[in-house]
């Protein structure tokens, strides 16, 4: 699927990411959602790249596309528990 909205800007707040979209949309996704971005410093937050198709931090490991963001996703490399 190839998503046309790309991210314009990152902001961060106490335990917030705002982006903003070239639509004009602004989404608010909770740190939590990301642990590298909420364990790392606002330094190392601040060094995004923005790519079309997503946001990139090499300093925390962190890639995050904006097709997820969309659809609600939070960190995806952790494996799922179940129960036995």
């Amino acid at each position: 699927m190839s998503i046309s909205v790309r991210a314009t800007s990152v902001e961060f707040d106490d335990d917030q990411m705002w982006v903003r979209l070239d639509d004009g949309r602004t989404l608010g996704v909770p740190l939590a959602w990301y642990p590298r971005l909420l364990h790392g410093s606002a330094a190392d937050r601040d060094k995004v790249w923005i790519s079309p198709s997503g946001l990139h931090w090499d300093e925390l490991d962190e890639d995050i596309s904006v097709a997820g963001l969309l659809a609600g996703r939070g960190h995806m490399t952790q494996a799922k528990r179940s129960a036995a």
